[in-house]
């Protein structure tokens, strides 16, 4: 079947799905192979569920007119996502970085949305695979779609480019995530700015942190571009008021009050200011939006339980992102301070040094009671308390759980700490 057949097809039924367990009704059921699955063999159970078609691979799993044989079901949902995209109305802001892209995904989101029929990447779908889904997730009457760019190597951020055709880009900032994939810092430049790279090959807009050295240098001498500073007066001026521990700013006369700790998130804050401005929202629009946004989903999430002020923020973390949350629990006031840390993922062969490096930046910081959870912590030389395991963690925290305490958990998604709310 070509693309564009197929694309009059999902115009009927328009939903995709990669997984029987959440199938829509009437919804086109994409059947993909992974390292331990085959999705072919699902196939008829996505019909039975209530999918209109399965689109295939597998000459085998052919059982009806119901079900579409391609070459490579994965390249055929990513072609009919390009196609789909080309055929809709909506602009499309690209967006990635090595911290902060969710947030600042849904900080734009909520923000244009105060004007604009909006969708964004749901979650953390921003790969090879989420990109294409959150691209069928656009509308006749969509006007804007955020579209979470993610990457660990080389070329990716241009290949998701070359599906979304983004209109507007931004890069939240480059820090040391994914080294095993991308080499080095210099990789991860590289890499990110792929996004850049296709937006000025097509001299579309680029928003960017102008107080940032690596961006002003990477757009220098670009000229469809709109930046946001402190202090910068040839850009849009946003005034940091502070974080205690909220982030706090001031644009055009607004004092806008997050619910956002961390001086790092003044930025992510910033950039859906300055797209909000662009794009025209009003800035009573804004505050409003900004002001009302609680994070959610495991990132810079607030809660209280048992007595313990917890800051979980386990979704994911890097160096980069560790130095940020340390220094931001640093200046939290209490006397009963505990971080749990757990290992950081993805770093390679700079995998011992930069766990020691966070390990010696907690000691600087006087952090007193601090976990250091995981194999890479384990080797690290310093005098906290090393747990190589989770269970381990769980031993010791066993009928002696923090109580009034201030907390912060943080770690690699696949640490998953927040299992330590269970502990207290």
């Amino acid at each position: 079947m070509k693309i564009e057949d197929l694309h009059q097809l999902f115009l009927k039924f328009p939903y995709a799905t990669t997984d029987t367990r959440k199938i829509i009704e009437k919804s086109i059921f994409f059947a993909l192979k992974g390292n331990q699955f085959n999705g072919n063999e699902f196939a008829q159970n996505a019909l039975d569920k209530g999918a209109a078609y399965a689109i295939v691979d597998d000459e085998e799993f052919v059982v009806s007119d119901k079900t579409i044989l391609v070459t490579n079901v994965l390249q055929t949902l990513q072609e009919l996502a390009c196609y789909h995209r080309n055929h809709c109305k909506a602009k499309i802001i690209g967006l990635t970085g090595s911290n902060g892209k969710t947030t600042t995904k849904e900080l734009i989101s909520i923000v244009l949305s105060k004007k604009y029929r909006t969708i964004a990447t749901k979650g953390n779908l921003n790969n090879h695979i989420g990109v294409p889904l959150t691209l069928l997730s656009i509308r006749e009457n969509t006007e804007i779609a955020v579209v979470e760019m993610g990457a660990n190597h080389m070329g990716e951020i241009a290949f998701l480019c070359s599906l979304a055709q983004p209109d507007y880009g931004y890069i939240t900032n480059f820090g040391k995530a994914h080294l095993e994939g991308f080499g080095s810092e210099e990789g991860v430049i590289l890499g990110k700015s792929e996004l850049y790279e296709f937006l000025m090959g097509k001299n579309r807009t680029i928003f960017f942190n102008a107080d940032d050295p690596v961006q002003q240098k990477k757009l220098n001498g670009y000229g469809n571009k709109l930046g946001f500073s402190r202090e910068n007066g040839e850009n849009y001026q946003i005034k940091f008021e502070g974080a205690h521990p909220f982030v706090t700013l001031e644009v055009a006369g607004q004092i806008i009050r997050s619910k956002l700790i961390g001086n790092y998130n003044f930025m992510n804050c910033c950039a859906a200011v300055l797209m909000g401005k662009y794009l025209e929202v009003p800035i009573l629009d804004i505050k409003i939006a900004l002001e009302g946004f609680t994070p959610q989903n495991n990132r810079s999430q607030i809660i209280e339980k048992n007595g313990n002020h917890i800051i979980l923020d386990a979704y994911n973390a890097n160096p980069t992102s560790m130095k940020a949350a340390l220094e931001t629990f640093e200046k939290i006031p209490g006397n009963n301070k505990i971080a749990f840390l757990g290992d950081m993922f993805e770093l390679g062969e700079t995998a011992h040094k930069e766990h020691q490096y966070i390990a010696n930046l907690a000691k600087e910081l006087n952090l007193n009671n601090v976990y250091l959870v995981g194999s890479n912590f384990n080797r690290t030389n310093t005098t906290y308390t090393k747990l190589g395991t989770f269970h381990d963690l769980k031993s010791k925290l066993a009928g002696n759980p923090p109580k009034n305490a201030t907390i912060l958990i943080k770690g690699s998604r696949g640490m998953a700490l927040e299992r330590i709310l269970d502990l207290l």
